[in-house]
């Protein structure tokens, strides 16, 4: 699978996390900090990793800031991207399972990397589920994002 990362800054957990994706067999595409040349700023890197995302240049993304707050509402303004900020395993394994989530977004200053792994056991184990409620909710987000909200 294609997967963007991007990252504001050039932290261990950063490198630690594009490492880790190679390692299961992910290739990776860097924006931000972990690219050079490219603007490290937490908005403008993680929209990038996210219109990779949008326009199926990559199947899913991992954006980081410091806290994470910034990156999935940087990447959530993207039409397409469904992005959660998880902070340990259950909520990647839910934000896979119940929103269908395609961008993961990660917090530089808490994720520490044996944490960083189990959050990535968790998303990648996860599959999206086909109940009912789930997609209507995916669905809704859908047509929220294409400015139909309530149709």
């Amino acid at each position: 699978m294609r997967i963007s990362v991007s990252s504001d800054m050039d932290e261990p957990v950063a490198r630690a996390l594009v490492a880790q994706l190679r390692s299961r067999g992910h290739d990776v595409v860097t924006h931000g900090a972990l690219r050079p040349g490219a603007d490290p700023q937490w908005a403008v890197c993680s929209e990038a990793a996210a219109r990779d995302v949008a326009a199926g240049i990559s199947e899913q993304a991992v954006v980081c800031c410091w806290t994470g707050t910034g990156a999935s509402i940087a990447a959530n303004k993207v039409p397409g991207v469904r992005a959660a900020l998880c902070t340990d395993a259950y909520t990647a394994d839910g934000a896979r399972r119940w929103n269908d989530a395609n961008v993961l977004a990660l917090g530089l200053r808490l994720t520490s990397e044996p944490l960083l792994k189990e959050i990535l056991d968790a998303w990648f184990a996860a599959e999206a589920s086909e109940d009912a409620e789930d997609r209507g909710n995916v669905t809704h987000i859908d047509r929220l994002d294409r400015g139909r909200a309530g149709s």
